[in-house]
């Protein structure tokens, strides 16, 4: 029986045939519809879910941003006078100057307009664009916080995975209680204790650190980059010993949770060490959880610490908002916020986005 007249044998390809010696596969063949376009088009479903909710949240946070500091007990006119007497025409003058005598819609509308084209306003209290005093902060706060957000990562995965393989071991009940004790200590009181210990001195310990700011002023060159260092060590121990604390926690549970998988027995029964089946094989998949985690923590490095940035009177977003809070500059304050909040949405989205790329499970 030849092949022409068998249409069994027609609808078969060989090994050389279309899309499996080598040769282009044709558009409409099984393998272009098969499991790797699927999960290509549940990725790409995932991923616009994904950035359509951001987009929702971005608009929520421009919603919030505009009406929840309104809230705020002050009048910013008055606040900008400086207590001055000040007649109620001029008044009325500076409140049409800054549109505060306009509807809240129309208020709220303009408000929107301008940040879609990022304009965020004019400050009250400094009397110059909102965006220009972000820029001008945002490097003192990158160099804090940014610094600090390397070191306590580093440190938290490398002790959370040495104190889960060593579970129930009296470096991992050190580990774990100074951690717990640490992520249960508000940074601003850990902030003040240091000041107090280290700064000002107490009993045997002499004043070693400067109180505050971001450098002592009037230093060039190297000597510029050790006094602005010396200036860091303080803040950066406060933001440190908090963060690693989170990170340490975090990648113990999940190290612990993979520690009792079949695979790490069955790569312990083929002959590989201990500190290899940990590196190699539990450490990689217990990381997952981390990653979101420093994705999260890289969001905040842009939002800076307020807390700490305003103990240490470092010039950074942190302390900037802070005051524009004490007026209320309503237009600095509303721009730090959605700055902020736009920055963790922005890498929540993005640790979505590639955390399937880690874990093919999620988002099937």
């Amino acid at each position: 029986m030849t092949a022409d007249s068998n249409p069994a044998l027609l609808d078969t390809e060989g090994p050389l045939g279309p899309g499996a010696g080598g040769g282009p596969a044709d558009a409409g063949s099984p393998s272009a519809r098969g499991p790797r376009a699927r999960t290509t088009r549940a990725y790409l479903r995932y991923v616009t879910g994904k950035l359509g909710g951001a987009i929702v949240s971005l608009f929520a946070v421009l919603v919030t941003s505009f009406f929840l500091f309104r809230l705020i007990p002050g009048d910013p006119v008055k606040q900008m006078t400086g207590g001055k007497r000040v007649s109620a025409e001029q008044l009325a003058a500076m409140r049409e100057e800054f549109g505060l005598d306009q509807p809240v819609m129309t208020q709220f509308l303009d408000y929107t307009g301008n940040v879609l084209t990022g304009d965020f306003g004019t400050s009250y209290q400094f009397h110059a664009p909102v965006l220009d005093k972000i820029t001008e902060a945002l490097p003192a706060t990158l160099l804090l916080t940014g610094t600090a957000y390397v070191l306590y990562t580093l440190l938290g995965i490398w002790l959370g995975t040495r104190t889960a393989w060593r579970n129930g071991g009296l470096g991992d009940r050190l580990n774990t209680g100074l951690a717990l004790t640490l992520y249960s200590v508000p940074s601003f009181w850990l902030g003040l204790l240091l000041i107090i210990t280290f700064s000002v001195g107490i009993g045997p310990i002499p004043g070693m650190f400067p109180t505050g700011g971001l450098e002592s002023g009037g230093e060039t060159g190297f000597a510029y980059v050790v006094d602005v260092a010396h200036h860091m060590v303080l803040p950066v121990i406060t933001l440190v010993a908090v963060g690693y604390a989170q990170t340490l926690l975090v990648m113990r549970s999940s190290l612990l949770d993979e520690m009792g998988g079949d695979y790490l027995t069955t790569a312990r029964a083929k002959g590989l060490r201990d500190d290899l089946v940990r590196r190699r094989h539990a450490v990689p998949n217990a990381l997952l959880p981390t990653v979101t985690l420093m994705f999260v923590n890289l969001g905040t490095v842009v939002a800076g610490a307020i807390l700490v940035e305003t103990v240490f009177s470092w010039p950074g977003l942190g302390g900037l908002f802070y005051s524009a809070l004490s007026v209320p500059d309503l237009p600095l304050v509303q721009g730090l916020f959605f700055v902020f909040s736009t920055a963790v949405i922005l890498m929540n989205t993005l640790a979505d986005v590639i955390y399937p790329l880690l874990d093919p499970r999620v988002g099937r």
